[in-house]
């Protein structure tokens, strides 16, 4: 069995590392051709920049002992964490690899609310500083063992505050700060839906990786955690495209791949505890809210260029709730509430604490000698990929 755990959780983190690709897509046939190559290498450059902070001092400091706060950096750059395998067939280095593949993706998301208009070289400088002030400390809070998250006894089988509450949080709090883009009123059409699509696919099948994986074993949960994560996403999806048919009798391609990443989102904290009547209740949650908030966005008059904060923000909300609503056994239709208010604390306080430390992190940015956070208004309207990349997505015949 040890083996096989070993070899699931090896695939498992490699379809993690599959979903920033898949979310680089995603993300990149939504916005203006000028901005695709930027749009990418926001994610694309996750996988070095965090993939180098995980191993020098990100997980370290997440999991290595510590307090009910933060962990230590007894591990510092990776020292004396084992490649044997302990019983269960997980070796510390293995939950490492599986852990970083959720600490690359996490910032990426944050992308889509300041996509456009943010600068490359800040966003760099943002990366090392978020992950280390706000990411590392909420997963210690969250999955390690004396986490006073963990504590209170909070359920996050996979990332509901750690990854989507805390991305979506901080994609709010991004894209007030950084401010709308120019010249444009309600958001743009999507370039190239084909790259929606394929994105949402490659994020559907990487979510098998991120939620049954979190179990670290090749077992029923893993089993379960698969087929709910699958359900969720599917009538999420469905509700998208049915409430968009109500509006206006047509059912889009982006409605449908939003509405099931919405579902993936809401999902994933309950993956481990819910059953498949459950998930549905998840999935419909998931569809109907986020759908409302992308509606309505526009009242708060903030560019969340891609609806992160509706997605992951929203979605990740009532993912941790519907957590202790439809839980086996301990959920709230089981008559349990224990549940229910450690999660709803561990929501309020990786809200409050993503909000804080990303505008605080923003703003120092913002005062920065050479950095600041948005691009100048010629390079922004040229588009960023010519402007920052010096790159096109697309050349045409004859073209420079």
């Amino acid at each position: 069995m040890a083996e096989a755990n070993t070899a699931w959780i090896l695939m498992a983190s490699a379809l993690v590392l599959l979903m920033t690709p898949g979310l680089a897509f995603f993300y990149g046939g939504l916005v203006r051709e000028k901005n695709v190559v930027s749009t990418l290498m926001y994610s694309f450059v996750s996988m070095g920049v965090v993939s180098v902070i995980w191993v020098l001092w990100g997980y370290s400091l997440a999991f290595e002992g510590g307090n009910e706060f933060i962990g230590t950096l007894d591990a510092l750059g990776m020292k004396d964490v084992s490649f044997e395998p302990d019983g269960d067939g997980i070796s510390p280095a293995l939950f490492a690899i599986f852990q970083m593949m959720f600490a690359i993706i996490t910032p990426a998301l944050i992308t889509g609310a300041f996509a456009e208009r943010f600068k490359f070289t800040t966003y760099l400088v943002f990366l090392v500083l978020w992950i280390t002030l706000v990411y590392v400390p909420v997963a210690h809070w969250v999955w390690h063992g004396d986490g006073w998250i963990f504590g209170i006894g909070a359920a996050d089988f996979a990332g509901g505050t750690v990854v989507h509450i805390n991305a979506g949080i901080a994609a709010i709090v991004a894209a007030h700060l950084v401010g709308r883009r120019r010249n444009i009123e309600r958001g743009v059409e999507p370039h190239n839906v084909p790259f929606v699509l394929l994105g949402a696919g490659l994020l559907w099948f990487g979510w098998f990786g991120f939620n049954a994986g979190s179990g670290l074993a090749a077992d029923g949960v893993a089993v379960s955690a698969f087929l709910v994560t699958n359900t969720a996403a599917a009538v999420a999806g469905l509700v998208w495209v049915i409430a968009e048919y109500q509006q206006s009798g047509k059912m889009s391609g982006v409605g449908f791949a939003t509405g099931a990443v919405a579902g993936l989102v809401a999902i994933t904290p309950a993956a481990g505890s819910v059953g498949v009547m459950g998930s549905m209740g998840v999935g419909l949650g998931a569809g109907v809210l986020t759908y409302l908030a992308v509606r309505y966005r526009h009242l708060l008059k903030i560019d969340d260029a891609l609806e992160v904060f509706a997605v992951h923000g929203i979605g990740g909300i009532w993912g941790a709730l519907a957590t202790a609503i439809f839980a086996v056994e301990v959920g709230l239709v089981e008559g349990e509430g224990s549940l229910f208010w450690a999660n709803l604390r561990a929501t309020l306080a990786t809200i409050a604490y993503s909000g804080l430390l990303t505008f605080v992190i923003l703003k120092v940015l913002d005062v920065v000698p050479g950095l600041g956070l948005r691009a100048d208004e010629p390079e922004e309207d040229a588009g960023l990929d010519i402007s920052l990349h010096g790159e096109r997505a697309y050349v045409s015949d004859g073209a420079d």
